[in-house]
This record gives C-alpha cells, sequence and structure tokens, in this order.
C-alpha cells in the first residue's frame, strides 16, 4: 500500500521548482517550492497535527464520527475549517483531513515562496505562476496515469483531493479505483472526494456521482475512474 500510494508523487510537473519531504507520524508531505522550506514546513505541521491531536485527545468522535459533527467556535481554525467542509459534504471530519494538513501548511508557507505544491497521500494543494498538468492515479484500472488535466495559474490557490476504494488507506464505501475533486479549498475537494467515492458501487454509478457531486457548493470539477470507464464534469480542461 505504502509504495502505491507514493506513486502519487510524479503526477505533477514541477520544473524549476525543489522538491523535498517532510514527515511526522501518518502526515507524509511531498512538498515542492523556489527554495528549500523544509524546516518551516515542519514547524507548520507540528503545529497543526498538535492542533489536531490536543482536540481530539478531548472530542474523541472528532477522529471515528462519519457523520458531521456540530461547529465550534472555540476550536483551532484548522479544527473548523474540517468541521465546517466536513459537514457540507455530509461526512465525517476526518475525511478531510489530509486536503487540510495540505492545505494550511501550504497557506503558511506561501509567505515564504510564489509557488507551492504540496503532496499529501493523493491530496494536494497549489499554488503556481505556471500552468501545470496533473495526472490521475486510479491504481490497477487501464485509465491510470493516462487521464492528465490543465491547472491555469489563475485558478490557484486550489485543492485537488482523490479518494479511492483501491487504492491506500482512505476509508471507502464505494467502488471506484479514483475519484478526484477540484475546489479552492483542499479540505472541502477531500471531504467531498469521500462522499462521492461513496457513491459509485459500479460503473452505472459513474453519472449519478458526478451529478451529486458537483451540486456541492464549492466543487468546481469532478473526475472519476471506474475500471476502464471515466466521467468528468465541470471545469476540468483535459490535455
Amino acid at each position: 500500500m505504502k509504495n502505491q500510494e507514493r506513486t502519487y508523487r510524479s503526477l505533477i510537473n514541477k520544473d524549476n521548482l525543489i522538491s523535498y519531504n517532510v514527515k511526522i507520524s501518518e502526515s507524509d508531505l511531498l512538498i515542492s517550492s523556489d527554495t528549500n522550506l523544509s524546516d518551516k514546513a515542519l514547524k507548520f505541521l507540528v503545529n497543526h497535527r498538535n492542533s489536531l491531536e490536543t482536540y481530539i485527545k478531548n472530542h474523541p468522535d472528532f477522529r471515528t464520527s462519519l457523520l458531521p459533527l456540530p461547529e465550534d467556535n472555540l476550536a483551532p481554525s484548522i479544527i473548523r475549517d474540517m468541521l465546517i467542509k466536513s459537514s457540507i459534504c455530509g461526512v465525517g471530519p476526518m475525511a478531510g483531513v489530509a486536503g487540510a494538513i495540505a492545505e494550511f501548511v501550504g497557506y503558511d508557507l506561501l509567505n515564504h515562496t510564489e509557488n507551492i505544491i504540496i503532496e499529501n497521500g493523493g491530496d494536494i494543494f497549489i499554488k503556481s505562476k505556471d500552468k501545470l498538468i496533473v495526472s490521475v492515479y486510479a491504481g490497477e484500472s487501464p485509465l491510470s496515469y493516462k487521464v492528465n488535466f490543465i491547472v491555469k495559474p489563475e485558478k490557484t490557490p486550489l485543492g485537488i483531493c482523490t479518494s479511492s476504494a483501491t487504492v491506500g488507506p482512505s476509508l471507502s464505501f464505494g467502488k471506484a479505483d479514483a475519484v478526484c475533486v477540484i475546489s479552492k479549498s483542499a479540505t472541502l475537494a477531500d471531504a467531498a472526494a469521500s462522499a462521492i467515492g461513496n457513491k459509485v458501487k459500479g460503473k452505472q454509478n459513474i453519472k449519478t456521482a458526478l451529478d451529486y457531486g458537483i451540486k456541492i457548493t464549492g466543487i468546481t470539477g469532478i473526475i472519476i475512474i471506474c475500471d476502464e470507464e471515466m466521467g468528468a464534469v465541470g471545469e476540468v480542461e483535459f490535455i
């Protein structure tokens, strides 16, 4: 599984950027930026993980709930974001955790770099001055790596998050090889990818899952791959 997950890491062209790993426990970030910001990134990652771990200690249902939990205005900003975005998607708050970590560390680092790409196991936060091409990894599907789309610089910062029932450790009640969701918010994209993925029990559900997903406020594009079939909706420009 670990090797499979890391294959996500060759999915974006990162010419002229410096790439480095920052890892604490389950958070394994591949960061690409104008200069090596690994010390700062580690500090920011520690802060956000501490917020999460402390909150979970006092609110254990935050970690285990598969349904939305009430908003908490006194919680740290990453927790509030996860509560709000998961509620929009009808899933538990931890469905957005990887996207949230990528996004919050990404915004912290934007004070120090003009370009940033953070990949957290298939969930990506991007701010770029140049056009980028993203490939979709879909496990054993024959379409894996064959579906490529463009990210325009004026659309960033952007979250691109992928949920899969066949790759990696994320919990899914569906059968999709890849549900790739695009949104201004990586937290929302991550939570929505889980919610949409749960609807794909087979190839026959691709269209209904796309119709459901694009109605989620804040989602701008979706790609679903299931076996040898694919569907897309919204602002997705293929190459």
